[in-house]
């Protein structure tokens, strides 16, 4: 099933070119916040990443929106980018917010017994907690939009489809890291290869000088030239990342949901006598 998705989102982003606009837009912002990065410190570029998410997530719900509807204009995605905005944000907060509590009750309990996290802890937290809450919650964007699911309803059902077709869903999931190597090691040979005068210091570097190496010195090295080529190869990994995960992640999402009727939920109450009275 996650080949025949596959070739849905080939099919898909060749039909229709306007797929690939959020990639667009969130390569340019990401290149943006980049730059600045660079220019102004993580001050002001930090900030501005919470914008910037802001507006990346309500084009990749425009798009996903016109994949439901087989739409390919710009005033589809803009009107049903705002439509869902919200109720995609809310479910993304809670996610968030509920791994960030396990990562705040964890910590603050270590303090309180006179402990300090250390890395082998966070490495569990990572494992442990935030890859299976995101794995069971992967499909809660598409529940939305494509089934108009509210909040929670939204992640019970992302939790429904991954626990039923669990098979199924390793493999997709196995797709999208293969998927995402193949472009960033692609993309990354291509920034070396440009860059390589600058780099070749690197190599003669001992164990000691490479453990001790700071991103600064890297964009030191590279000069600011290196820095505008960094900012292209970026826009040109999220340009192409983007629109094919979230087209393959949809076009899975209504492969695989097509075989799960979502609970559907009864309003009512019993009388006296135990009959069932629908609402």
């Amino acid at each position: 099933m996650s080949l025949d998705a596959l070739r849905d989102t080939i099919d898909l982003l060749t039909k229709s070119p306007i797929l690939w606009v959020p990639g667009l837009v969130c390569g340019f912002l990401a290149a943006v916040l980049w730059l600045l990065l660079n220019q102004t410190g993580p001050f002001f570029a930090g900030r501005l990443l919470i914008i910037f998410s802001l507006v990346a997530l309500f084009f990749i719900i425009g798009m996903l929106s016109l994949i439901k509807k087989s739409n390919s204009t710009i005033r589809v995605m803009i009107a049903e980018g705002a439509g869902y905005f919200f109720k995609v944000l809310v479910p993304t907060l809670v996610i968030a917010f509920g791994i960030l509590l396990v990562f705040v009750m964890v910590v603050l309990t270590l303090t309180l017994v006179g402990s300090k996290p250390d890395a082998g802890l966070l490495t569990f937290l990572v494992f442990g907690v935030v890859f299976p809450t995101v794995a069971l919650t992967f499909f809660y964007d598409t529940a939305v939009i494509f089934e108009d699911k509210k909040v929670f309803d939204s992640l019970q059902r992302s939790i429904d489809v991954v626990t039923t077709n669990l098979l199924e869903v390793v493999l997709f999931f196995a797709g999208c890291l293969l998927i995402l190597m193949s472009i960033s090691f692609t993309l990354m040979v291509v920034w070396t290869a440009i860059l390589a005068d600058r780099l070749e210091a690197i190599t003669f570097y001992n164990e000691t000088q490479l453990q001790a190496f700071a991103p600064e010195q890297l964009t030191g090295m590279i000069g600011q030239d290196g820095i505008w080529i960094t900012a292209i190869i970026i826009f040109a990994w999220m340009t192409i990342v983007i629109p094919l995960l979230y087209t393959y992640k949809a076009c899975f999402y209504r492969r695989i949901a097509g075989k799960i009727a979502p609970i559907q939920q009864q309003s009512g109450e019993y009388d006296g006598k135990g009959r069932w009275y629908k609402y």
